[in-house]
């Protein structure tokens, strides 16, 4: 009876461990054809940066209120001889403040969504979300007499949704790599610091105009002077996009902020947040 029981225990062993295996299998080969319908399906991306072996970074400075920076901010690309950056203005603001929208246009800087109420999209409905950005398209197109095609969200907040809401109204969703921080009352130094120490060549730059970010006025010609001393050139978002061509690749929902960005496509660095 003992030998009975121990031959039957280890064939009992040695079916439970095929099933596992075979279970295992099963997994992995579900995950696989999970993983192979998203890359089919080509989902919207969100763009960081770009992958390129020529220095070039992009300066982008982000608007939603305030009338003292802007305009100084602008003088001073202009004094430093760039031609090309991205400025992302609400559409509030943008209403408010159609002169400086003029300067902007007149000096060539390139002018991109930056949504209408500064609210965090991710929370927001599915028709939402649609009529914050077409409201925002709306006023934009009418002050700038053209129509906006890069988005960057408010706090830099999105998810899945979002990403194939503004997809499908023509929008290419632009968040960055390098954040100044300028938002957090960083010192001119530390902003310098902070944005010298981690652009790389296709990086986004986050910056802003709006008055909060009292210190960037200062540290604005530090950080082109020495991004220029060791090669950088700067071009607007679009161009940078140009360059380099994207590649769509899969997005993962993300929360509130800015995250580290993925591993980098052959030719572009999309979401994974």
């Amino acid at each position: 009876m003992n030998g009975f029981y121990v031959w039957n225990g280890k064939k009992i062993k040695r079916v439970l461990v095929i099933a596992v295996a075979l279970l295992f299998g099963a997994g992995i080969i579900y995950a696989e054809k999970e993983n192979l319908t998203v890359f089919a399906q080509k989902q919207p991306l969100a763009v960081y940066s770009v992958n390129t072996n020529d220095k070039v970074v992009a300066l982008t400075f982000d608007i939603s209120w305030g009338d003292k920076l802007p305009s100084p901010i602008i003088q001073t690309l202009k004094d430093k001889g760039v031609e090309e950056a991205t400025f992302f203005l609400s559409s509030p603001w943008a209403k408010s403040h159609p002169k400086v929208v003029d300067q902007l246009i007149k000096n060539g800087f390139e002018i991109g969504s930056h949504g209408h109420k500064h609210l965090n999209y991710s929370t927001l409905s599915d028709d939402e979300i649609r009529n914050q950005i077409q409201t925002a398209h709306a006023i934009l197109s009418d002050v700038t007499k053209k129509q906006p095609e890069l988005l960057r969200l408010p706090n830099g907040d999105f998810d899945k949704r979002v990403l194939r809401i503004a997809d499908e109204l023509g929008y290419t969703v632009v968040q960055w790599d390098t954040d100044a921080q300028d938002w957090m009352d960083k010192s001119a130094q530390a902003i310098v610091d902070r944005v010298t120490s981690r652009a790389h060549p296709g990086d986004i730059v986050l910056l802003h105009a709006s008055d909060s970010a009292k210190n960037n006025l200062e540290a604005l010609p530090a950080i082109i002077d020495q991004l220029r001393a060791k090669g950088y050139t700067f071009v607007n978002v679009s161009s940078l996009i140009h360059q380099a061509g994207l590649k769509q690749e899969p997005v993962q929902d993300q929360g509130t902020g800015p995250k580290p960005s993925a591993s980098p496509s052959p030719s572009a660095k999309p979401t994974a947040r």
